[in-house]
């Protein structure tokens, strides 16, 4: 079958089956076109918690299904792909955050959403790039544990004047972008504006013009004056943004900025999914409602 066999399928069955689906900024531009909303992970959790759908078919990696289905127990949560997988979530684990504690006790924990159910449980407060300043802002004291990216971990303690215990943990795709990669671009278009997100190094990100997260991205865009804009983030992010902003041009500095397990979800798998109910992401308790204490104080914190 060919794209527009899979989409007739798949729409057919979302409707007999009462299923949301949706899809993170950095999925194939064909998945973003058929989600019922694509976002960032703060966006996407909001849309899960909402919903009245008996379903969440979640077009993205693992640790978000589980942020949904940890907000919506009762529903079910199936991910397209169960080799999705976040390289950076995979950088820590519930005992490294437990010893991070006990080295450093009564200093409250933040981990990123970017982690697995079980380091949610024994954190204090889940972030996204998008409400991480705020979350830290939102703490008593002068310091901060921050779980796992390194990098959004010094951007927030720029920006808070607070203490930042981070984890050495990072993003393999956004460190492909350097900050020469990105001058070279600005000096081939004079003009052009750089907005990057949070999890770049701290190098890239003293030269960008607009630091946000993936949802910001388009609204900076938007708003933007520059005919020129070079996205400090991952190659999915181009589809929306040039559909949304026809009159500008965008570029990457690499053509390597690409996350493949973001890329492991096509619409033959949705498909499929949608058609075996597979996979179904669980959390077992008490994990699971442990990770929720962590996740809602996340989103009553606004970005």
């Amino acid at each position: 079958m060919d794209h527009s066999d899979f989409i007739e399928k798949i729409a057919r069955l979302r409707s007999e089956r009462n299923v949301l689906i949706l899809a993170h900024n950095y999925q194939r531009p064909e998945i973003q076109d058929l989600a019922d909303y694509t976002g960032d992970s703060l966006g996407l959790a909001r849309q899960a918690q909402e919903t009245n759908s008996e379903t969440i078919l979640f077009c993205g990696v693992h640790f978000m299904a589980e942020t949904a289905y940890i907000l919506n127990p009762e529903k079910t949560v199936l991910l397209p792909e169960k080799r999705a997988g976040c390289p950076l979530a995979d950088m820590i684990t519930a005992d490294d955050v437990l010893n991070l504690k006990e080295r450093y006790p009564g200093v409250p924990v933040v981990c990123y959403v970017n982690t697995s159910a079980a380091v949610k449980a024994v954190s204090d407060i889940c972030c996204t790039s998008s409400n991480a300043v705020a979350v830290v802002n939102s703490l008593p004291g002068d310091a901060v544990i921050f779980v796992p990216d390194k990098n959004l971990g010094t951007y927030v303690a720029s920006l808070t004047g607070k203490k930042v215990i981070s984890w050495p943990g990072y993003c393999p795709t956004h460190h492909k972008i350097t900050k020469a990669s990105v001058l070279n671009l600005k000096k081939q278009n004079p003009g052009a504006v750089f907005m990057a997100h949070p999890e770049c190094q701290p190098e890239v990100l003293e030269i960008a013009d607009h630091v946000c997260s993936t949802s910001g991205m388009y609204e900076y865009a938007r708003l933007s004056k520059a005919n020129v804009i070079i996205v400090g983030s991952e190659a999915g992010m181009l589809h929306r943004l040039s559909k949304d902003n026809p009159d500008k041009v965008f570029l990457l500095p690499s053509k390597d900025i690409i996350c493949p397990n973001m890329k492991l979800t096509t619409l033959k798998k949705v498909y499929f999914s949608l058609k075996n109910k597979e996979t179904k992401v669980v959390i077992e308790e008490p994990i699971r409602s442990q990770a929720q204490s962590s996740c809602e104080r996340m989103m009553s914190i606004l970005a």
